[in-house]
């Protein structure tokens, strides 16, 4: 797709929209590494299974429990399955159901603002959209260390595990940015996640809930197995790379991440334009520019740089300048820097503001009220002169119900 140039109104800096990588170029110098990582699959020879009959012999043990603990902790109802995969080729209905009430408990926990976004949703839209957000969670916590994922009989030492890792490091230029033993680790656990992912496009049937469900919705709606399996890599990218030096640098690694993820959710809201893909690759960049903004600060700390190297040296800003915290804000350059970032962010989301009229009248309010949230929290960084270093920027409880009702009122009953 042709770039189209759109001036900063406040910058005059020139801003390409019309970039898209949605269609992978199969001749790519990341075709060879696509292909590593999408050959991951589950056979049955290599994994133990369990049947239906034996699940219902440890319901019967009362092992079989639902998705909240006695002390109000979430729970895996099928944690005590030491198996791979099902036996069967499908599963009952109830079992089904269990997974996503998983999914939609997790969701509730973790999801913040989208949680309230999705609730709304009708229900079948509502559990697949929590399915697919609970597969995201996970991956984003296995790639920052804040969830250990097992998968039956997987390990970091298992041949299969070493010798994918060892091709990816191979054919991405550069060591790891991780500690070995970290790296190590984390790219096993994703590893096994894309075995547990290879389960929602086969016969067999993962144990885990998360992949249950989500099997259950990408049957229903025929998502295509490459979006998930490029948020995967966005995680796996965070292992091998800590700076972007340009803008097109980032749009790449934004659009796994991100635009995937806007992909993925209009295949669920329902649409009839084709254009609302190219909208929905602009949502997806816009949120994780906004992600990218307010978390300047945790970041650093975490010795990673999203800002693209090539701006921030435009404006003489320098990683130790981002390392001094607030002192930063005395820089002469860094409210003129957080200006053009808001202003190229937003011309992404005007973009992806076209998608909304595309969507399906009981799904735009979703979509909408994300994106107000988002844009909420943009102009509250604007408005504080690009403070990200005082304290997170995030809406209070009164602000989230005040703009929800907004979005509600205007989307559901106008169907703007």
């Amino acid at each position: 797709m042709p770039g189209r140039q759109i001036s900063g109104s406040e910058t005059g800096v020139e801003f390409d929209l019309g970039k898209s990588i949605t269609l992978v170029d199969a001749d790519s110098d990341s075709a060879p590494i696509e292909k590593v990582r999408t050959a991951v699959n589950v056979t049955k020879e290599a994994v133990h299974a369990i049947s239906i009959t034996a699940l219902e012999t440890l319901r019967e043990g009362a092992v079989f429990m639902g998705v909240i603990g006695s002390r109000g902790e979430l729970l895996n109802p099928f944690t005590h399955i030491d198996a791979a995969i099902w036996s069967e080729n499908s599963l009952p209905q109830d079992v089904i159901d269990s997974a996503y009430n998983y999914c939609e408990e997790l969701t509730r926990r973790e999801a913040g603002n989208f949680y309230h976004s999705f609730k709304y949703l009708p229900e079948e839209e509502r559990r697949s959209i929590m399915a697919y957000y609970a597969f995201c969670r996970r991956a984003d916590d296995i790639a920052d260390g804040d969830y250990i994922d097992y998968f039956p009989g997987g390990s970091e030492d298992n041949q299969e595990s070493i010798d994918y890792r060892t091709k990816i490091e191979r054919l991405i230029d550069g060591r790891p940015v991780l500690e070995r033993t970290s790296y190590n680790d984390k790219m096993s656990q994703l590893f096994y996640y894309r075995k547990k992912l290879s389960t929602a496009y086969g016969k067999f049937t993962s144990t885990d809930p998360i992949f249950i469900a989500l099997k259950d919705t990408v049957n229903k709606y025929g998502i295509s197995r490459q979006l998930l399996d490029d948020m995967i890599s966005g995680m796996e990218e965070d292992f091998h790379r800590n700076r972007y030096e340009t803008f097109e640098d980032l749009y790449s690694y934004c659009y796994k991440v991100a635009s995937t993820v806007g992909l993925v959710c209009i295949e669920i809201y329902g649409y009839d334009d084709k254009s609302a893909r190219e909208y929905a690759e602009s949502w997806g960049i816009y949120m994780q520019l906004t992600n990218i903004l307010r978390d300047v600060a945790e970041d650093i700390e975490r010795d990673r740089i999203y800002l693209p190297i090539e701006d921030l040296n435009r404006y003489g800003i320098s990683e130790d300048d981002l390392r001094s915290g607030k002192e930063i804000l005395n820089h002469p350059g860094w409210k003129p820097f957080v200006s053009e970032f808001i202003a190229r962010a937003d011309k992404y989301r005007e973009r992806g503001l076209k998608l909304f009229p595309l969507l399906d009248k009981s799904s735009r309010y979703s979509p909408a009220a994300m994106t107000t949230f988002y844009h909420s929290i943009m102009k509250k960084i604007e408005k504080n002169n690009g403070d990200v270093f005082s304290e997170r920027t995030q809406l209070s409880k009164t602000e989230k119900i005040g703009l929800a009702a907004y979005i509600y009122v205007r989307y559901r009953f106008f169907a703007l």
